[in-house]
């Protein structure tokens, strides 16, 4: 079983002095010597360094307290998320999966082996807790695949102790740089080894020039949404907060850019993938849709009183809740395993590798941008008031749903055209995003309601009190009813302030 915990630490370039002296840190009271350690790790990657050119690496260590394999994933500078896993012979399925989205059908392979000897120091406070450990590494490095060769140097590194506070990291560079220590130009051993043997460092893509053209600041969206979706699904696979939303977020956005700017790329070859990253989207939305539906019906649970709780209604709710979470669970992670999502990530690789770009694509970007973002903004007037035509019910509930969708949409097209058009599409990204969010309460409440009449159906049938679902059933029609009172205004300050 893996764990994870975050690694918080910085590397400085070391000669054959070893460490200054670290007494003086504000808040040391003690530097401990714990003594030096053997360490042999080997790094795996594929042929071309997929992984290494994302700032990932994936080891296999002996030595030291945590022999084991390790995967960091990293998440800023200087700070990583790291996997560990039992030592084995090869590569763990759990390690090999949160590196899928990266390696696809490529093969794990050794390309460089570090021996290093570590002479470990522990920055303790007065009542001996530990601040950060620092180590002087003396490594030697060498070449396994796609080169030859071997390098020496050595490091000095400050990793903070668990819990630890950041800052903390800050005194310990400024003692070490009175000392004429630097900080180190690499951001990682494996990094530094790969650099300085023959067959050189990974490539990661060029980075796109300033975008010029209407198409490059879609393709300039849509790459990043690309990224987000690939760099998420260690996150999502691990089940991390906000994981899945995100990842989720990334491919609602792709499919808005591919509808909304239909004039800089060609929809017949879009909208193939844009059925995909439907199909992924409603995958991701299973398990979150329910926690948010299950964490809105339990808070409002908790604001009833007790005297008017009758029956097992939170036991009930909590049970819901966990069977569609283990199921929404297992599925997800077949669905990130299987052959279709890896052929989507390939799709999208390709059409950005070789975007299909229309007559519109080389033209000016204020003016193409600007008209599909007031294209949208008119569909959303033309859906709202249509809705607002309805009486309220079924019919009202779902042109308000459509509202929403479609000021998503506008919401998503503001934004890739923000760099281009500047405060007007800021302005217009949050006013869709208000609206947005009022609606989706409206929605939420509407799925409550028919979850609510689900659970009461079968409380009934079990014998047990549905007085307490109808109460919270008719507060749910109260949250919409005031959504909807509140919509036509709302609306009417959009309209009179929106930059289109």
């Amino acid at each position: 079983m893996a764990d994870t915990k975050r690694e918080i630490e910085r590397k400085y370039e070391s000669d054959d002095s070893g460490l200054p002296d670290l007494t003086g840190v504000a808040g040391v009271a003690s530097v401990l010597d714990k003594g030096t350690t053997e360490l042999d790790a080997t790094y795996h990657d594929t042929s071309d360094l997929r992984l290494a050119a994302a700032g990932i690496t994936l080891r296999r260590r002996k030595g030291g307290s945590d022999a084991g394999w390790h995967l960091k994933l990293p998440v800023a500078p200087g700070v990583r998320d790291e996997i560990h896993a039992p030592l084995a012979d090869t590569v763990p399925d759990e390690l090999a999966a949160l590196a899928r989205s990266r390696v696809r059908e490529g093969q794990l392979v050794p390309v460089i082996r570090l021996r290093t000897t570590r002479d470990v120091r522990n920055l303790v406070d007065a009542r001996g807790r530990l601040l950060a450990e620092v180590s002087v590494d003396r490594v030697r490095a060498e070449r396994l695949f796609g080169g030859e060769g071997t390098a020496q140097w050595t490091e000095i590194e400050v990793e903070l102790a668990d819990g630890g506070d950041p800052a903390f990291l800050d005194k310990v560079e400024k003692r070490l740089g009175k000392a004429g220590v630097r900080p180190s130009d690499s951001p990682s051993k494996l990094a530094r080894a790969l650099a300085e043997t023959k067959g050189g460092k990974p490539h990661p893509a060029p980075a796109p020039g300033k975008p010029a053209t209407a198409g490059d600041h879609v393709l300039a969206y849509v790459r990043a949404q690309r990224d987000a979706i690939v760099a998420l699904d260690p996150a999502v696979r691990l089940d991390t907060e906000e994981g899945v939303h995100d990842m989720r977020v990334a491919t609602r956005r792709l499919r808005s850019t591919f509808r909304s700017f239909g004039k800089v790329l060609d929809r017949k070859i879009t909208d193939p993938v844009a059925a995909e990253l439907k199909w992924l989207a409603g995958e991701l939305g299973l398990g979150r849709d329910l926690e948010v539906l299950a964490e809105r019906l339990t808070g409002s649970l908790a604001d009833v009183p007790p005297a008017l709780v009758s029956g097992p209604v939170h036991d009930r709710l909590q049970a819901w809740a966990d069977a569609g979470e283990r199921g929404s669970r297992h599925r997800l992670l077949g669905v990130l395993n299987s052959r279709r999502y890896l052929d989507l990530l390939d799709t999208l690789d390709a059409l950005i590798a070789d975007p299909p770009l229309l007559k519109a694509a080389a033209k000016n970007p204020e003016k193409v941008l600007t008209k599909a973002v007031r294209k949208d903004f008119g569909k959303v007037t033309d859906l709202i008031e249509a809705a607002m035509a309805e009486p309220p019910g079924h019919d009202r509930d779902l042109g308000l749903h459509e509202t929403r969708k479609k000021a998503k949409r506008t919401r998503y097209a503001a934004e890739a055209a923000r760099p281009a058009l500047g405060k007007p599409a800021k302005t217009m990204t949050k006013f869709m995003k208000s609206l947005q969010s009022m609606l989706g309460d409206h929605q939420d409440s509407v799925m409550a309601r028919e979850t609510l009449r689900e659970l009461s159906a079968v409380a009934h049938a079990a014998g047990e009190s549905a007085f307490t679902y109808g109460l919270l059933y008719g507060r749910e029609e109260r949250r919409a009813a005031a959504v909807e009172a509140e919509t036509p205004h709302a609306w009417k300050s959009i309209t009179a302030k929106a930059p289109v």
